[in-house]
Parts: structure tokens; C-alpha cells; sequence
């Protein structure tokens, strides 16, 4: 059967044929496009993850951790993200899906853990939606406090929905261009922090390394001594796993990328210079312009999630810079809402592939004659109105709960995809499959994911450390250990459910979706 299906394919197509296709190209309707252009999946691996975890998360960190333990934490959860999404693209270029995560944890694993896997990374998107847009809405009122947060979610929320009711080409343009002015703007903002560092601001304040000696690299947090300056570098580590959730949002672009065996692995190439140039030395340079102890920086973090609140924004106000808070203003709100937006279309795509694999209602695996799975796109949007909570509560409050739950989803989802490739490369060892017949093998792999599964399960056990410490708190329990019980149970009832069994490395399917994918 030929790879290109022309529109004119008559109605009578096999069902069997549109099945076992199941790469992406639309086949009579129900299928998702590979109509997104490899520039597209480029900007994506670059610019998905910048957003509110860093350009403001990143404050909050440095406040209870100190400069040192801040670039520790982000170097070290940035090397495991790395080894995620080569884990991903390994796997992916060998057998392309476009059922998302969930349906590689089907097809590695038990279909049990797909099924926990796919609720749960839709679980995920469907509170970062409302979690940026919740920040969307709070730096508008940067300028404008006196009008309601809860208009601008409303506007901004039915612009987000529009855009991904679009043809996936479309969409892929409009995040394109949104990306490029993310990259941008965060090299403009690193450069800036580096001159200022060096003596460039109106103050012609020299700090260079000044804060790392005073206040200190490594701050106490919660308690005094040793205790507390590693309580404030974990506190950096769980900080620095919101700012890096999302790196893996170009995985569920897979299954609407042309070639996916040359522009996978470029994708995953362009998550470590990304992770080294904007996290790693964004940080640094963070660490160099504002000291840990500002009053500002503390009291930012806790009254909004604005611009005044940007760590970055500070080191401005610190440099006597006039005029460029503005600005920075402006460009977080791109941030937000492009965020948004690909929350949206991963929420989305998380339903289709949950649909196409029978652990959803099959209504949701249909998709217009635009490849668009609309209707998963429509119960996506409805949970935008989550948004408007910050009616009864502080918007601040709410943006906590959501980043708390948003970020143990994330690292459930990276637990979730290495070990399914784990489990991957031990049915190609099984399988008597050579390493060299891979499309791409990533560095250091395997070992890379073994280490990068101990730092995301460590997460997942002693996030919720707050919750004992000063004092115990049931809703911070609650709210960091929420999102693995529902996983667990997920698992457990699918599992009864379904009568699933635990794959042997020699069952596992490594042969459908070998065709050639060359266009």
C-alpha cells in the first residue's frame, strides 16, 4: 500500500488497512495529518517548555535555595529531562505512533499502565491549560489592575480554543512564530542579566559572583545548618521539575511529523541546547544579577504571578533599567498564552490517542476532513473554565494549587516514558534486533534513563516534603501526592477491569509501523 493516500481515496477503504496504517497521514477522515512541517517540530523541541516555570518559578527557587543550589538543581533535573526525551525519540523513531505516550506504555508494557499513562498526561494538560491562562489573566493586570482577572481568561481562553480548531498546519505556524519571539526575548533577557552582572546597567554595579559570597550559594530554608541549605537545594529541585514540565509537549507532535525518523531525532539534539543555553546559563547569569535575599523577589513570589514577580524583572529594577519591565511584561504574556495553547492541543491529542486505543469513548478518535480531532479538542476547552476559581479564591492561591498538581503530572509522565523504553530495549535484545538497525540511538543510553528514573521517582516520593515541615498541612498532602494515587489506582482498576497482562520482552510488537516514512 502505497505511504501517500490521495484525497480522492474512495469511501470503501478497509478498515483493517486504516487501522494497521495508523501513522498519522489522514486516511477517509479519521486520522491526524502529518501536516506539520519540520520547522515547525523544531520550534516546538526549542521553545515549548519556556514559559511562567522559568521566568518566574525560577524566582521562588532562588529566594529558598540560593544561587548554587538553584544552577545545581536545574543542571541536574535538566540532564534527566534530556535522557527523557532521548528515551522518547528512540522509540519513536523506530516505531511512530500518534496515539501519544500512553499508547507506547500500552504497546511496551500493559495496556494497564497505558491506560494510567494516557489519563494522566491528559490529566496534566487539562490543569496547565487553566494554569496559564490563570497567569495570561494576572499580567494583563500589570497594567490594567483595576479590571477582573476572570475577562481576560474569558478572551484569552476562547482565542486559545479558535487556534486549535485550526488545521494542525496552522496551529503549527501560529506556535512557530510565537516560539521564535520566545527565543528571542529570553536570549535578549540573558544578555541583559550578563551585562548587568558585569557592570553594564545604569548603576555600573559590578556583581559578578558578589551574591554567591553574600547572601551565599546555598541558602537555609525552613531550619537552620546543614538541614536547611539541603531542604532549600530540594526545594530548587521540585521547582526546577515545574519549570522543565512540558520539554516533552514535541512528543505528541510526533504523530503529525513528516519523516519522523530524520526530524525526531533533531528534535530531541535541539532539547539539550535548549536545556544548556536557556536553563542552565539563563540561571547562572540569574544567580550573578539578583541576590537571593531581595525583598522584592520575596514578595513578588508571594503576592502574584505578574511580571513584578519575574526574578529577570528584578535584576532590571536592581540595574536602575527603566521602560524594560514593560517590555518584559508584554513578552511573558506571549509566553503564557502560547503555553496555553499547546497545553490545549497536547490535552487534546492526549484524548485522541486514549480514544484510538478503546481506554476512552471511540467518539473522540474521529477528526475532521482537516486531520483536527475536534471533538477532543471541544471536552479539552471546557476545563478552561477551571480558570475562573480565582473568583472565590486569590488568583496566587490558585496558581499554587495548579503548579502543584501540574508538576507531579509532569513527572508521572516522565516516569511513564522510561519505562516503556526500558522496557523497549529489552524487547529489542530479546528480539535479536542490532542497536545499528535504530534510527537513533540516544548517548549513554540506557544509562542515561536509569538515572534519570531515580531522580523523577525520588521527586515523586519526597516532593511533598512541606507538608511535614514546620508543621504538618493535609492539603499540601494532598495536593502533591494526589496525582500519584490516582495514577496508581488507574493501573490497578484498568487492570482488573481488562484482565490485562505484564508484557514479555518477546511479545512486544517492535514490528508494526515500519513502513517507510521517507517523504
Amino acid at each position: 500500500m502505497s505511504n501517500t493516500i490521495d484525497s480522492k481515496t474512495p469511501k470503501t477503504v478497509d478498515l483493517t488497512e486504516v487501522e494497521s496504517h495508523g501513522l498519522g497521514e489522514i486516511i477517509d477522515g479519521k486520522e491526524l495529518r502529518r501536516d506539520l512541517k519540520s520547522r515547525h517540530v523544531l520550534m516546538f523541541s526549542i521553545a515549548c517548555a519556556i514559559g511562567t516555570g522559568l521566568l518566574i518559578g525560577s524566582g521562588s527557587a532562588l529566594a529558598k535555595g540560593g544561587p548554587g543550589s538553584l544552577l545545581v538543581s536545574y543542571a541536574s533535573v535538566g540532564v534527566a529531562v534530556f535522557f527523557v526525551m532521548a528515551s522518547l525519540g528512540e522509540m519513536a523513531a523506530y516505531v511512530p505512533m500518534n496515539k501519544g505516550f500512553g499508547g507506547y506504555a500500552t504497546r511496551m508494557v500493559d495496556p494497564a499502565f497505558g491506560f494510567a499513562t494516557g489519563w494522566n498526561y491528559f490529566m496534566k494538560y487539562l490543569i496547565a491549560t487553566p494554569t496559564n491562562l490563570t497567569a495570561a489573566g494576572l499580567v494583563v493586570q500589570y497594567w490594567r489592575p483595576d479590571l477582573n482577572v476572570a475577562i481576560w481568561i474569558a478572551v484569552f481562553g476562547t482565542a486559545i480554543i479558535i487556534i486549535n480548531l485550526l488545521p494542525v498546519s496552522n496551529f503549527g505556524e501560529m506556535e512557530f512564530w510565537l516560539g521564535v519571539i520566545k527565543v528571542l526575548v529570553m536570549t535578549i533577557v540573558i544578555l541583559v542579566c550578563l551585562i548587568i552582572a558585569l557592570g553594564g546597567g545604569p548603576n555600573h554595579h559590578r556583581s559578578g559572583f558578589e551574591y554567591w559570597n553574600s547572601p551565599g550559594a546555598f541558602r537555609e530554608y525552613i531550619t537552620e545548618g546543614p538541614k536547611g541549605r539541603f531542604l532549600g537545594w530540594w526545594a530548587c529541585m521540585c521547582q526546577a521539575c515545574f519549570a522543565y514540565a512540558g520539554t516533552e509537549v514535541v512528543g505528541m507532535t510526533f504523530g503529525e511529523t513528516p519523516n519522523p525518523r530524520k526530524n525526531i531525532p533533531r528534535a530531541v539534539k535541539q532539547t539539550f541546547w535548549r536545556i544548556a543555553s536557556f536553563y542552565v546559563i539563563g540561571i547562572l547569569v540569574l544567580g550573578m544579577a539578583v541576590p537571593s535575599n531581595d525583598d522584592r523577589l520575596l514578595g513578588a513570589n508571594k503576592q502574584s504571578t505578574s511580571a513584578a514577580a519575574s526574578p529577570f524583572v528584578v535584576a532590571i529594577n536592581i540595574a536602575s533599567i527603566s521602560v524594560l519591565p514593560d517590555i518584559i511584561n508584554a513578552s511573558l504574556l506571549v509566553f503564557t498564552l502560547s503555553a496555553s495553547s499547546s497545553d490545549l492541543y497536547c490535552a487534546s491529542r492526549a484524548l485522541y490517542g486514549l480514544a484510538k486505543d478503546g481506554q476512552a469513548p471511540r467518539v473522540f478518535s474521529k477528526t475532521s476532513k482537516s486531520g483536527n480531532p475536534t471533538l477532543a479538542v471541544g471536552v479539552s476547552a471546557l476545563f478552561v473554565a477551571l480558570a475562573f476559581m480565582n473568583t472565590n479564591e486569590s488568583a496566587a492561591t490558585v496558581f499554587d494549587y495548579f503548579v502543584s498538581l501540574v508538576t507531579i503530572f509532569a513527572v508521572l509522565n516522565w516516569i511513564a516514558i522510561l519505562v516503556s523504553y526500558l522496557h523497549f530495549r529489552r524487547a529489542v535484545r530479546a528480539q535479536n534486533i542490532e542497536l545499528s538497525a535504530l534510527p537513533y540511538v540516544g548517548i549513554l543510553q540506557p544509562y542515561g534513563a536509569y538515572y534519570a528514573l531515580f531522580i523523577a521517582v525520588m521527586i515523586i516520593i519526597f516532593n511533598g516534603y512541606d507538608a511535614f515541615v514546620p508543621g504538618f498541612t493535609t492539603s499540601t498532602l494532598i495536593l502533591k501526592y494526589l496525582g500519584t494515587v490516582l495514577f496508581i489506582v488507574n493501573v490497578l482498576w484498568w487492570k482488573v477491569y481488562q484482565k490485562t497482562l505484564w508484557l514479555k520482552p518477546k511479545e512486544v510488537d517492535l514490528v508494526t509501523g515500519q513502513q517507510d516514512l521517507e517523504e
